[in-house]
């Protein structure tokens, strides 16, 4: 029942999930957060929400132009389910800005493989990256991301090398622009610190390091399944993987670095783990096996959140 809905495209598919996100955001922020919100707190939290319900969109956007996945709703299905995994992230603001920059630096750069523009697509990539990390100083990361797709599409002409440099120029200038009529000049200094907060890292919380854990371990074991299924494809299909994989695991990186009580980043790496899951769930031959995957991936995390709250 649930393959059948959601293995076509359908306007109702986007409709049942972002219904579902909106309460779901405001279930986590209201009893799983306990957060109390004044009017005024009250309108940013409704531009938070409408960020993250575009995400979603997004997130169909890339997939679907890129071919990363077959003709279905599943991506967006399992973006929406991974919330309910990690609900304490729907509680970090940032990482909602940060993973929304992200995906429209994803975008760009996955379309690099067209090998048309190449230059504005590495030059709106970075730029995305370097706005996210306004949020998170530790998303520059993603810049090595970019570096991979020149080093892979077109290594040989040095004016793409040149272009990340025109980035950080352009965004440096315009940042501190900003910040001068903000009267914020020692914003950059204060925020680009990339200081680590070893007292946030270490002392392991059972709990969400045990999700974590299982999180980045069924990634991988999907990843490897994905690169075994594709290798009968192209090998552009498989670059584009490997540039996905990459990504996952510089958003791993990311979201130890700028752990801390307030902030959970996880929510970066959703998009390329909504990749490696579909790309398994669309490997399934037994439609019964799939209904029941289906069935245990929304099931199962539901019933953990109603427990813990």
């Amino acid at each position: 029942m649930i393959s059948s809905i959601f293995e076509k495209t359908k306007p109702v598919n986007f409709i049942i999930l972002l219904v579902f996100l909106f309460l779901f955001y405001w279930s986590v922020q209201f009893y799983l957060l306990d957060s109390t919100f004044s009017e005024v707190e009250l309108v940013p939290s409704i531009g938070v929400l409408a960020i993250l319900l575009f995400s979603v969109f997004i997130v169909d956007f890339v997939v679907k132009r890129n071919k990363l996945t077959g003709s279905n709703s599943f991506a967006i299905l399992y973006f929406t389910l991974l919330f309910v995994v990690f609900p304490e992230t729907l509680g970090d603001n940032k990482a909602i800005f940060t993973s929304f920059f992200l995906l429209l630096a994803m975008r760009r750069l996955l379309s690099i493989k067209s090998l048309k523009n190449i230059k504005l697509k590495i030059f709106d990539a970075g730029l995305w990256i370097c706005i996210s990390s306004i949020f998170y100083e530790w998303a520059l990361l993603y810049l090595l991301l970019v570096f991979a797709a020149i080093y892979i599409y077109e290594p040989k002409n040095i004016r793409n090398w040149l272009v990340i440099i025109s980035v950080g120029v352009c965004f440096i200038l315009i940042l501190y622009g900003i910040l001068i009529l903000l009267d914020k000049p020692y914003f950059i200094q204060e925020h680009y610190d990339f200081a680590i907060n070893y007292d946030a890292i270490f002392p392991i919380k059972w709990w969400s390091s045990l999700k974590m854990s299982l999180f980045a371990i069924l990634n991988m074991a999907l990843a490897f399944s994905t690169f075994i299924h594709l290798s009968k494809s192209g090998v552009g299909k498989v670059i584009i993987m490997r540039l996905i994989a990459f990504s996952f695991v510089i958003g791993l990186v990311v979201n130890i670095l700028v752990t801390s009580d307030n902030n959970n980043a996880v929510m970066i790496t959703f998009f390329p783990s909504v990749i490696f899951i579909v790309n398994y769930l669309e490997s399934i031959k037994k439609p019964k096996f799939l209904e029941l995957v289906l069935i245990s991936s929304i099931v199962v995390p539901i019933i953990v959140f109603v427990t813990k709250l």
